[in-house]
Parts: C-alpha cells; structure tokens; sequence
C-alpha cells in the first residue's frame, strides 16, 4: 500500500465520477461562470483580460493553462479538438485540473500522516488518507471548476515541504497558495509559525536532555505527556503514539504536573527564540518575503480580495467560529458525539471542576455574545436557495428566535472538542458569508493535528462511510434534482 495505493484508489473515484458530471452538468455552474471565461482568456493569450466578478487571483487559470497544455498533444491525437489551443480550453479541460490536484492532495495526506504518525501502520496511514480524500466540502468540488482543490493541494505541499525544513521550498507553496486564495496567507503564516514551533522546541534545552534519556525511558513516558503540551507539539512526528487506543481527547487537560510542563514549554519557546532570533530570522526569510510583498499588493489593491469588493466587506462574524466547529464536529461525529467522548468530558469537569466550571462559563458567554452581536446574514445567503446553507439559516437557525440561543451549548461542546485553532479565527471571522467550503482548510488541519489519528480502523470506516453517504446525497441533489427559478433562465441546481 503506501502513497501509490492512496493515488490508485483515488484515481477509482475522482475518473469516472468527473465523467458523469462532465455528461450531465457540461456547462459552467454557478461560480465557474466566472471562472472559466476568465481562464479560456488566459487560454487565448489575453493576460490583461480581468472579470471585475471575480474576487480571488489567478493562481487556478495559471495551473489550468500548463494542466491542458500537457493534455494538447494528446487531444489532437484523439481528434477531440482542432488545432486551436484556445479551442482546447472546454469547461470538462479546465475541471480536470481539480481533478489531478484531487490525486495529489491523497497523497500529500498521506505522507503528513506519515511524517506526523510514522508509527502508523502503513495499512492505517493509507485509510486515513483515503477517508480523508472523501471529505464532502474537498470531495464535491473535486469536480467542478472552483478554487477550492487546487488552494487546499497548495497547503498541503506547503505544510509538508515545512515539516521537512524545506522552507525555501514551502515559501514557494505558499506563494502558489495564496496566488489561487488570498487568504491562504493565513495558513501560510499558520504554517511558519509551526516551523518556527518545531525548531525552536528541538533547540531548547528540555528537548537536549530528552535526547540524552534512554529511548524505553522516553517510550514509557510518552503517553503521560501526551497531555495539553501536545497541543504545542503535535507538528511534530509522535513516533511513540499507541494506535491502538481510540480517540481520548477528554483527558488531555489537568494534572499540575501537565501544567508545570506547560509553563516549562512555553517559557522554553520564548526564551529560546530570543537567543535564537536571528537564525531564525535567516531560517524563515522566504516567508517574510511573501508576506511583506502580500502587504505591498493589498496596498495596492486597497484591500484583499480583487473583484465584488462590495459584497466581500471585511465584518466581524464570530458566529463563523460556532458555525465551522459545529460542522467539523458532525462530520466526524463518532469521535465527538459519543458515549466516550461525554463521559471523558463529564470526567474532566470533575477532576479539575473549579477551572472547567469557569472555562465552560467563558465559553458560553462568548458564545451567546457571538450568535447575538456577531451573527450576520449576508444577502447572499438569505436570497440564493441553490446553497445548503440557505436552508439550514432559514430551517433551523433563523427557524424562531430563540434557536440561535439554543444551539449555543451544542456550539460550545463541538468547540471544545476540536481545539478550534487561531488561524481559523482569522480566516473565518473577517467573512460575512456562510460558506462551508471555506471550512475546508481549518477542517484538515484539525484532523491531522488532533488525536483522531489512534483512532481505531472501524472508526475511520464508520467516518468513511458518513462522508460517502453525504457525497452520495449531495450529487444526487446536484445532478438529478435541478429546478428552475421564475425570474431567470436556465436549470439551478442545488450545490454546497
């Protein structure tokens, strides 16, 4: 098994279900109206042609102009197009660049989850990544010509070339990165700051002596310190994970000891990184460059995204927080909606009650201030019924006023049990729209840098098996239940 299995077994979906998608739904869709236009002027040489519609750059219509030039000689073999270039640059052309990224985001899975996991088995490593690639957000717009793919191939190679030191390299991704989503500075940011982490850390002086410390010694030891220091170091390979256990995240949290270990780290980080700031300066340059000269464009640009300014004003929308820990939540919800995960909750509260009572409290505060001062609800959202979201807002959040307060305690669990990160508070926050797919990114990081890597196989198949459930429902609905508007012309159908 191994990355090739992982390319093979993806390549078994994403093929023949791109053909029927490509049979059904031959036109551009929703937002590929925009996108692909703009990247058949590319394909015609029209560099300086821009849709004032579109809001992100033109990293995708780049990567699509080489994808299809490898795919010309070809084509002309199997008389599928003139001798046109230009003429070669059909919608089902320019979707099949998400479709190859689609093969090397498995892969580039599956090798984090080697590198963070290389105590895995090489079996369970392979099943992970396969799941993973099933994620109904990355899954759906596999096969549609979005940006979504190709950002999230980018992040990827971007965060392993980092995990590996390569951090020329992992500069260059990031510059490809934010070329396709310009919020992917974010994560590339994300992503320096985890190197710096791990260097850091490797230099500090608690990390010498461990290297000192026999290896059965460290092996013994390892899970006791598996505890809220993990959060700091779970960028780094956890050799010693025991992969048999299931997932127990409950029980990383108390214990003075755990506390103490804490305040060492954070104080180690600190102390070194000053004594080392100017290696690390040298170290993580390539990144600074990037983001000085994102400073410099959004200077120039007058702000981030390119086109529809008026429609993408930066806003305050702490609700997105609730709303993205919600759904990361569901879609995995054997490991957080079950008998195991409330009981170590409920034993966590117990064993240090005073500091979760008034953790649960802050958290509940925050969470009611959110839904009721930061709640937004773009005109987007309320007047477009081809999203999913426009009928969860109108069902069940806006359903009456008191339900946004309700589901505040549901917010809050989900929130707890997937460590939302800061970086996707960044991301997530400025947006005024309800978008799942902008959960896409948050959503991978969490998997690969929480403990659902011990979980067992049939947990993971039992999460394989919602995602294809879900993939199954939502392409239905997209090709088979089309519906029309009476105020515009053509088929609409039902997307994510």
């Amino acid at each position: 098994m191994g990355k090739l299995a992982v390319a093979a077994m993806t390549s078994l979906w994403v093929i023949p279900m791109s053909m029927v998608v490509n049979h059904v739904v031959p036109e551009p869709y929703m937002d590929e109206i925009f996108h692909v236009p703009q990247a058949q002027q590319y394909c015609n040489g029209n560099f300086r042609s821009w849709d004032p519609m579109i809001t992100t750059p033109p990293g995708l219509y780049c990567l699509s102009l080489a994808h299809v030039a490898t795919l010309f000689p070809g084509m002309l073999l199997m008389t599928t197009t003139s001798q046109s270039f230009s003429q070669a640059c059909y919608t089902s052309a320019l979707r099949s660049t998400n479709a190859v990224f689609a093969v090397l985001c498995g892969v580039l899975l599956y090798e984090i989850i080697r590198f963070l996991g290389p105590s895995l088995s090489d079996r369970k490593a392979t099943l992970i990544a396969l799941v993973m690639t099933l994620y109904p957000l990355h899954w759906f717009f596999t096969f549609l010509y979005y940006t979504d793919v190709a950002s999230l191939t980018a992040f990827l190679a971007m965060y392993l070339a980092c995990l590996r030191k390569r951090f020329i390299l992992s500069a260059l991704f990031g510059t490809l990165a934010i070329s396709i989503r310009q919020t992917n500075v974010v994560w590339m940011l994300f992503v320096a700051c985890s190197g710096v982490l791990d260097f850091t850390l490797d230099s500090s002086p608690r990390q010498i002596d461990k290297k000192k410390v026999n290896q059965d010694l460290r092996q013994s030891t390892d899970r006791k310190e598996a505890t809220l220091i993990s959060n700091l170091r779970k960028r780094k390979p956890d050799s010693n994970l025991d992969t048999r256990h299931s997932f127990d995240c409950g029980k990383s949290v108390s214990s003075t000891e755990d506390t103490s270990g804490l305040v060492y780290d954070v104080y180690a980080v600190i102390s070194t990184s000053w004594n080392m700031k100017w290696k690390i300066l040298v170290r993580f340059s390539p990144f600074i460059v990037v983001v000085v000269a994102f400073d410099v464009f959004i200077l120039w640009n007058g702000g981030i995204v390119l086109g529809a300014k008026e429609a993408h004003v930066v806003s305050p929308h702490f609700a997105q927080i609730m709303y993205f820990s919600l759904v990361s939540a569901l879609f995995t919800a054997p490991l957080h909606f079950s008998v195991d995960q409330l009981r170590n909750l409920l034993q966590e509260l117990r064993r240090n009650w005073p500091l979760s009572l008034l953790l649960t409290l802050v958290a509940l505060i925050a969470g009611f201030a959110s839904v009721h001062f930061f709640s937004l609800a773009h005109p987007y959202l309320l007047a477009d019924n081809r999203h999913y979201p426009f009928y969860l807002w109108r069902k069940i959040i806006n359903a009456h006023w008191l339900m946004k307060y309700l589901l505040v305690p549901v917010y809050v669990y989900s929130w707890f049990s997937i460590l939302t990160l800061l970086a996707t508070c960044a991301v997530l926050v400025p947006t005024p729209l309800i978008e799942f797919r902008y959960y896409t990114i948050p959503f991978y990081i969490f998997m690969l840098h929480s403990c659902v890597r011990s979980s067992s196989c049939t947990t993971w198949l039992l999460i394989g098996t919602i995602f294809v459930c879900i993939n199954v429902f939502t392409m239905a609905m997209f090709l088979f239940r089309p519906f029309e508007w009476s105020h515009e012309d053509g088929v609409q159908r039902f997307i994510w």
